[in-house]
């Protein structure tokens, strides 16, 4: 992966999750049952929609921005291909997010929200204690 690779999969992301705002401002202003969406503002599905539209833009800016510097600085720097990995896999929170709003898509995934968060709980635990 190279830092223009970076720049293209980001301005995509940072594009699904604009127009994922449009979806959202749909659903609060216009969409049957928008009075139950603007209930729920601070809890359940609405709130981690927000939660994954703010966090996608940020990280897809962010990783625009990395892409940039590394285009500059990539003859000074050493391990340019593990930055711009490591700068993409911050996406995977906005779409770990995402996943458990959608039904199915963490299902589809085979992912166990609760097998994740203890193997967590369980590397930090190791690692700072």
């Amino acid at each position: 992966m190279n830092e223009k690779n970076n720049i293209a999969i980001d301005f995509f992301v940072m594009g699904f999750f604009m127009a994922y705002s449009f979806l959202l401002i749909y659903l609060r202003d216009f969409a049957p049952g928008k009075v139950e969406w603007v209930n729920s503002y601070s809890i359940g599905k609405h709130f981690e929609t927000r939660f994954a539209h703010v966090h996608g833009n940020l990280f897809a800016f962010l990783n625009i921005l990395i892409g940039y510097l590394l285009l500059h600085f990539s003859k000074q720097l050493q391990n340019v291909k593990a930055i711009s990995w490591l700068a993409l896999t911050e996406l995977l929170m906005p779409i770990g997010i995402l996943s458990e709003v959608i039904p199915g898509l963490a299902s589809g995934f085979g992912i166990n929200r609760r097998y994740c968060y203890d193997s967590l709980c369980n590397l930090a635990w190791h690692l700072f204690l």
